[in-house]
């Protein structure tokens, strides 16, 4: 399974994505926005949008996605195994408006 995860290192959507994957065990890459404005464009032309935290698993973008909202997509999408008992999910919105989809992209949105 290849997981690509866009997040800020201070976020709390982006703490909880982490979280998640770690409970997890899953092994993933992550890409700072805050960085470099590269990682973030790279966001926004792959998510079809601007809000954060975006997860790519296996070629599907989780757009604006929770940590919640990653767990449920990660179990319903086997071979997750189940992870531990303590919950890992907050839910903190990032702070930028949505922009368009571009053409053609599987992007999965759970709201």
């Amino acid at each position: 399974m290849k997981i690509r995860a866009y997040l800020k290192p201070h976020c709390r959507w982006s703490s909880s994505v982490r979280g998640v994957l770690r409970s997890h065990g899953l092994d993933f890459e992550e890409i700072d926005i805050d960085r470099a404005a590269v990682h973030y464009e790279e966001m926004v032309r792959l998510s079809g949008q601007t809000h954060w935290p975006c997860v790519e698993v296996d070629g599907v973008m989780l757009a604006d996605v929770s940590g919640e909202e990653l767990e449920d997509y990660l179990l319903s999408h086997p071979p997750v195994p189940p992870a531990g008992d303590a919950p890992a999910a907050t839910n903190q919105p990032g702070d930028a408006p949505p922009a368009p989809a571009p053409q053609g992209a599987q992007i999965t949105r759970f709201f």
